[in-house]
């Protein structure tokens, strides 16, 4: 296997680089760079010089024997200055060597998951994590990255194994008394295993809100205050304001940091009826972004005044509290009286559904859960047909295994692999 490098922080001038390499000429090329021998596992303050003998860089020289790294590999890390001159010199030297080369996109995590150090739900939660943008989506990947997700299915595995060779047993002594009646245990497992299952099914769609964003639509009439108040909740003119109706055609979006969680506001389209047809393809769109929304805000002087639905904790309020006196329920983004009220609600309410969440965080992981889920309520009712249909249920109970083992990446996966490493750095 060849050996490997990147930069593993950012590209640009800073403080300290760090350069990676793995693989099994890690240790002799960098003691080659070094000057000379370096611990197998341990820290050295060493002048980096070139083939030559000139003297790039001192660097802090950090080795990691294999198995116990990042990769499962010997790793060095090199912690150089940070010039981008520095940095481009240590790369060019590192290619000289034989069997030496640049990495490609997320080759070490790669091969970290080759070598047994993560599973694939792991892999997925370090993606995760170097794309959070706020506390939620943080701790949401650092617990999977931790393992939760891995434990759980390797506990599910564990009881689907031992009600399968339970069930096995019985069919290959058929022909003999089998003094203990497995029946039950198998049933009991197999319930445990469904029990478990369906809220981490049912969480999946949370806990995919809490990495791509919550959707809170701000809806109303026509010069309600809509574009103002998504303003004053962004901080900034994200939208044009006017005191003519039907200023904002599109969906404008602010991302911002919530509570600790990723929300977008929408700012939509004035609804009402209208002759203009693009101000019309502006509404409709709006209805439909406020219809997928998690949450909308409504700015209506009366309830009876919106011709959406209202879902349960959406929130009403009256627009325009600056011309009103004292009006309970009112707000307004001109002077921001309410908006502190309105962004505790929204966190409120969202960070209620977000504790809902379940450690599966993937449309991949829930589709293998269900399918897990599907298999096992099939052998449940299998199971109550009596022992000479033991020989199918077994076979879902096996097929339930094998979804849960694709769910950390042991089986079936490989599809999925180029995909999920393409988004990662080189030097990660």
């Amino acid at each position: 296997m060849d050996t490997i490098f990147a930069l593993a922080s950012a590209q640009g001038k800073a403080g300290v680089s760090v350069i990676r390499l793995s693989g099994p000429q890690a240790l002799p090329t960098a003691s080659k760079i070094s000057g000379g021998d370096l611990p197998t596992a341990g820290r050295a303050l060493r002048v980096l010089s070139d083939q030559s003998g000139e003297r790039i860089d001192e660097a802090l020289v950090l080795t990691f024997a294999g198995p116990n790294s990042f990769t499962g590999e010997d790793t060095v890390e090199f912690q150089v200055h940070g010039s981008t001159s520095v940095v481009s010199a240590m790369l060019a030297l590192l290619a000289e060597f034989d069997g030496v080369r640049l990495a490609d996109p997320g080759e070490f995590t790669r091969r970290a998951l080759e070598n047994g150090k993560l599973d694939l739900s792991q892999v997925e939660a370090l993606a995760d994590l170097i794309d959070a943008e706020t506390e939620a989506q943080r701790i949401q990947a650092q617990t999977v990255l931790a393992g939760g997700l891995g434990a759980l299915a390797e506990r599910w595995r564990v009881d689907l194994i031992r009600a399968a060779s339970l069930i096995e047993v019985t069919i290959d002594f058929a022909d003999e008394e089998v003094p203990v009646d497995v029946t039950d245990e198998v049933t009991a497992l197999l319930a445990g295993v469904v029990s478990d299952l369906q809220p981490q099914i049912t969480g999946v769609q949370i806990a995919e809100r809490i990495r791509s964003g919550f959707e809170v639509a701000i809806v109303g009439a026509p010069n309600v205050g809509k574009s103002t108040l998504l303003n004053a909740l962004a901080g900034r003119e994200a939208a044009i304001t006017s005191e003519y109706a039907g200023t904002t055609r599109d969906v404008i979006e602010v991302r911002m940091d919530l509570a600790g969680l990723p929300v977008t506001l929408l700012d939509t389209a004035g609804l009402r009826e209208t002759d203009d047809h693009v101000e019309g393809i502006g509404i409709e769109l709006a209805k439909k972004r406020a219809e997928t929304a998690d949450l909308r805000v409504f700015l209506a002087e009366d309830r009876n005044d919106i011709d959406l639905p209202i879902r349960e904790q959406d929130i009403v309020l009256k627009p325009k509290a600056d011309l009103l006196s004292d009006v309970p329920g009112a707000i307004s983004g001109k002077t921001g009286q309410g908006v502190d009220d309105l962004v505790r609600e929204i966190g409120r309410i969202l960070k209620d559904r977000a504790g809902k969440a379940g450690i599966a965080t993937r449309a991949r992981h829930r589709d293998a859960m269900k399918a897990a889920s599907d298999r096992l309520m099939s052998a449940q009712e299998i199971l109550k047909r009596g022992p000479e249909f033991y020989d199918i249920a077994a076979e879902d109970m096996r097929s339930a295994i094998r979804s849960l083992e694709m769910l950390v990446g042991r089986v079936g996966v490989e599809n999925l692999l180029d995909e999920i490493f393409s988004s990662f750095c080189l030097g990660k």
